[in-house]
């Protein structure tokens, strides 16, 4: 398998520009965010975690809606990354290192889902439809597409971080930071064999605005409904 240069793998928008899920993302966007409000507004309950997580994702009476807004534009990425390395392992198409970094972070992301959806309960986004185009059938089209969609939820996380205001949230959010940052030099690791792409290209990562992403998504037409 040839070395994707780095300019081929470092954006999400070059996979695929149908724009197919921009409907999809309107559902965590000012477009309905009265009806959104309406379905998430504020939770009411206790607060959930789930084992392995540093800090409780507390959801109770009293929470801001911009922070619930927040948790489901995240539940939405990790949705998008769970559905995406659940198929490329169904297909049995990658080996050796890839198909374990495709196992193991196939897992991660499906544990943020749990997270993320018992957290926000009845008010969590419903999980899309999803096709990935063809990018989980060969190791190529596999890295660079999982390398574009980790890069592009460290960015999301990250631009969220300082909107966050119930603290509990923000220490659940950074600890899924902490590991989407790992996965996206994991996967870089493996394209460029530590050279290029380098794991950690720069001493500074670029934050992504909740607009950027949505709209980067919405440029793959990966999400269907």
């Amino acid at each position: 398998m040839s070395e994707p240069a780095l300019h081929e793998v470092a954006t999400l928008e070059e996979v695929d520009r149908d724009g197919a899920i921009r409907e999809a993302a309107e559902e965590v966007r000012g477009d309905t965010r009265a009806a959104f409000l309406r379905k998430g507004g504020i939770v009411a309950g206790v607060g959930i975690g789930l084992a392995g997580f540093p800090a409780r994702i507390a959801m109770a009476q009293g929470t801001p809606k911009s922070d619930v807004k927040i948790l489901n534009f995240a539940l939405t990425l990790e949705y998008l990354e769970a559905a995406f390395y659940a198929e490329a392992n169904a297909k049995g198409k990658l080996d050796g290192v890839t198909a374990t970094f495709a196992q193991v972070v196939g897992g991660h992301e499906a544990a943020h889902v749990t997270a993320l959806q018992q957290a926000l309960g009845s008010a969590a986004v419903k999980k899309p439809t999803f096709d990935f185009k063809g990018t989980t059938g060969s190791e190529g089209t596999f890295l660079k597409t999982a390398m574009a969609l980790e890069d592009t939820g460290v960015g999301a996380y990250q631009g969220q971080a300082d909107k966050i205001k119930t603290t509990a949230i923000l220490g659940s959010a950074g600890a899924i930071l902490a590991v989407e940052a790992r996965h996206a030099a994991w996967v870089r690791d493996i394209i460029g064999a530590g050279h290029n792409p380098k794991p950690a290209p720069s001493a500074f990562n670029k934050a992504l605005t909740m607009k950027q992403v949505l709209d980067a998504v919405g440029e793959t037409g990966f999400i269907k409904s």
